[in-house]
């Protein structure tokens, strides 16, 4: 594998070759480098940028399956996002890559799972983790393209201090404004956030307000070449903090369920703002946003996740390797260049990298994930997914209905498989990944028939649950650097 630097060397020269003009069905489906293509004499700077649209990835924090009118809510009012799933593409089979926060970005940023990633876990008792020396991720790739970038939210990695290598501004993102740390980013009210690596006062007003200014001003500001814009606003984590609870205060239901409740309306506000605005400013058509969700949802700070059916038919909350705890919502938008439907071909978030540098015309570097620039183009949104999808979880935390839905294992180190719609999940006998395997406790599940994974068959089919227990092996590299 080439290095990070090399890798981003060879991806700014390639700036002389044409984007791809629209998606394309004929686009690359694997995250592996592509052939090399034919010398192209270089084109003109605003032809190259038409070529390339704009991206827009909205990622809410803890946002489950089920709290999305398009995925089957009916409490909870989201017709931002719902008007999105109609006019684009909602994803049934979607998945983070881990079941809680720092995973899941860190392998949503450079599409590794979590057998191969630089973070694997969300911080014990130490510091948070950090990208690792030879990560790439998804904004530099795009920055080598010619894209102004943007990241504006929560990011998550490394310590609050400039200059650190894992930093936004390190890590390609022209533009940083939000929290760097996941405690700091628990605090809707805080009293500083963070502006390219400096501290600025924010005075204790609403930071997911302050965050979204941002990113609108930012719109506001797109000249002619083109741009990725990267929002992760702190909504709906716990706690239920908003500053009303319009239009859930008269609802008969506990302060905390209201409250989040009318942060998952505001977030669909914010996502309902920034179509406006790019259909406002002519830019829809250029611009393909994308709207999902870290992991499952929570259960914290006293929210009931069962009043809304946060998990929608899915077994399991944030933290568990159960569906619930990974399967998120996904929809692409863009109107004239993503045709309207529904795939229910696997998705993940590994997939997010290899497709964004397939959308830029840019080489991905390998990674764990494939290319979803077809199905964006209309086909490939049905059918198994080449290969396999790993997860890998060990966390400090047993919140009470995860720890339920496991039976009480919610502090042992746990893995997963996906291989077409078989599912394997074994439990480490504590958190000792060497334990042998005799030790570990395995649960298989066919999806197709059980996607609510209510009915373990491992005992009838062995040799399945053997395969993907072996897949689980071949999945795990052990970390380059602690994460923790």
């Amino acid at each position: 594998m080439p290095s990070r630097r090399k890798f981003l060397a060879g991806a700014a020269a390639g700036l002389g070759v044409a984007a791809l003009p629209m998606l394309r069905p004929d686009a690359a489906t694997s995250g592996a480098a592509p052939a090399a293509r034919p010398r192209t004499r270089a084109v003109p700077a605003a032809a190259r940028a038409a070529d390339r649209p704009n991206i827009v990835l909205i990622v809410a924090d803890d946002l489950g399956y089920g709290e999305v009118g398009a995925y089957g809510q009916r409490l909870i009012r989201t017709p931002s996002i719902d008007r999105l799933a109609a006019e684009g593409l909602t994803f049934t089979q979607a998945y983070a890559n881990a079941p809680v926060c720092a995973p899941a970005r860190c392998s949503l940023l450079t599409g590794m799972h979590t057998g191969h990633a630089a973070v694997r876990e969300n911080p014990f008792d130490g510091p948070q983790g950090s990208l690792g020396p030879g990560d790439t991720t998804f904004a530099e790739i795009l920055r080598a393209r010619g894209y102004r970038t943007a990241c504006f939210g929560k990011w998550g990695f490394g310590p609050e201090k400039p200059g650190q290598p894992s930093s936004p501004e390190a890590r390609g993102f022209d533009e940083f404004y939000g929290y760097i740390t996941h405690g700091h980013a628990q605090k809707y009210h805080p009293r500083y956030l963070f502006h390219n690596g400096k501290r600025v006062r924010a005075h204790g007003a609403y930071a997911p307000d302050l965050i979204q200014e941002r990113a609108m001003r930012f719109l506001k500001d797109a000249g002619d070449d083109p741009f990725l814009l990267y929002l992760t606003p702190n909504l709906p984590h716990a706690p239920s903090d908003v500053p009303n609870l319009a239009p859930y205060g008269d609802k008969p239901w506990p302060r905390a369920d209201r409250g989040h409740a009318a942060q998952v309306t505001r977030l669909d506000a914010y996502v309902g703002a920034i179509t406006a605005l790019l259909r406002r400013r002519g830019l829809a058509e250029r611009t393909i946003v994308l709207v999902t969700s870290d992991n499952g949802p929570h259960e914290e700070k006293g929210f009931d996740p069962d009043r809304f059916d946060a998990n929608g038919p899915l077994r399991g909350y944030k933290r568990n390797l159960y569906e619930g705890g990974i399967r998120v919502p996904f929809i692409a938008w863009s109107p004239g260049r993503v045709p309207p439907g529904v795939s229910d071909r696997p998705l993940a978030h590994i997939d997010v990298l290899p497709t964004l540098a397939g959308l830029s015309g840019a080489r991905a570097p390998r990674t764990d994930g494939l290319s979803a620039v077809p199905a964006l183009a209309g086909t490939r949104r049905t059918g198994h997914r080449p290969g396999h999808l790993y997860w890998y979880r060990n966390d400090k935390y047993a919140t009470r209905r995860a720890d339920r839905a496991e039976h009480g294992r919610m502090k042992h180190l746990a893995e997963a498989v996906r291989d077409g719609d078989w599912k394997a999940i074994r439990y480490a006998p504590g958190r000792d990944r060497t334990a042998p395997d005799r030790r570990w406790h395995v649960e298989l599940y066919d999806l197709a028939t059980d996607p609510g994974e209510r009915h373990d068959v491992a005992g009838r089919h062995p040799k399945v649950a053997d395969r993907l227990v072996r897949l689980m092996h071949e999945s795990w590299r052990a970390p380059q650097h602690t994460t923790r």
